[in-house]
């Protein structure tokens, strides 16, 4: 059910994807709760992607858009108020590749230059998307900007490699970047920190699968899907959130504070309980 919360508002959403993309979501539940978009992405993903299938159904215009070039940003910013008729009130950067977890590379061996792009592509481009509205003043006072992010950042997940560094990163830019520009502007900055989500992306790591049903089984309320990690950006850019700031927002089912839970114990308890053999 749709309560108009964003009525007269309107943002940009990078790294949509395909219909799995959390980006993707959001960008329906955005436009169900009446906002207005501009899809952007990087050439290479949209030649990859259904992201004009996406446009279609959401009324909503491409413009393509390499989130590590400040040329490309100005580009986007510029023509997304053109289209869009005045400043922006919320932008969603759904933005992430390791060209390390892609070519298959283990942590220890890190290529060093595909680290530089991992973390360019997966958090400075947060930097430079704040930097850009912040100079051609593209936000309007109260706007909300969110970052999709991971539990990696704080703890280890062997098969995530450099992303959990660039995830780091990406927070602590969300944080020092909310502060100036929250005194600018009262423009807020948040990170939400999701469940592992089937996504395109998300798949792509190393042993997903088996993770996401542990965590599935760790989290009290289940994996959060993208479904519901759509919902929570769409109240991020709404009202009803204009003091949160500055935050990293858990939204993973409550598995971030579990230690463990009796079902995982259980299923411990199983594995390592000898077989009774038969003489």
């Amino acid at each position: 059910m749709a309560h108009q919360i964003l009525q007269g508002k309107k943002g940009i959403i990078f790294g949509a994807l395909d219909e799995r993309s959390i980006a993707w979501k959001t960008a329906q539940r955005v436009v169900a709760e009446g906002g207005q978009i501009v899809l952007s992405n990087a050439p290479i993903a949209l030649r990859m992607g259904k992201i004009n299938e996406l446009a279609k159904e959401c009324n909503a215009q491409v413009i393509p858009a390499d989130a590590t070039s400040l040329t490309d940003l100005e580009s986007l910013f510029e023509k997304s108020m053109e289209v869009l008729g005045g400043k922006l009130d919320f932008v969603l950067h759904s933005i992430g590749m390791s060209p390390n977890v892609r070519k298959g590379i283990d942590y220890t061996s890190t290529n060093y230059d595909n680290f530089l792009k991992t973390l360019d592509i997966s958090a400075l481009s947060l930097h430079k998307v704040l930097q850009t509205a912040m100079k051609m003043d593209a936000l309007n006072e109260w706007s909300s900007v969110v970052a999709l992010t991971y539990i990696a950042a704080q703890r280890t997940f062997p098969g995530y490699n450099d992303m959990a560094e660039a995830k780091a990163l990406m927070e602590s830019i969300a944080r020092s970047f909310g502060y100036h520009y929250g005194f600018a502007k009262k423009v807020r900055v948040n990170t939400v920190s999701q469940s592992p989500t089937i996504t395109t992306a998300g798949s792509g790591v190393s042993g997903f699968d088996a993770f996401f049903h542990f965590a599935e089984k760790m989290s009290p309320l289940g994996n959060a899907s993208a479904e519901d990690c759509a919902n929570f950006c769409t109240m991020m850019f709404s009202d009803y959130t204009r003091m949160v700031t500055m935050q990293n927002l858990f939204h993973d089912g409550g598995f971030s504070y579990t230690g463990v839970s009796q079902g995982l114990i259980e299923d411990f308890q199983k594995a390592f309980t000898p077989t009774e053999v038969g003489n």
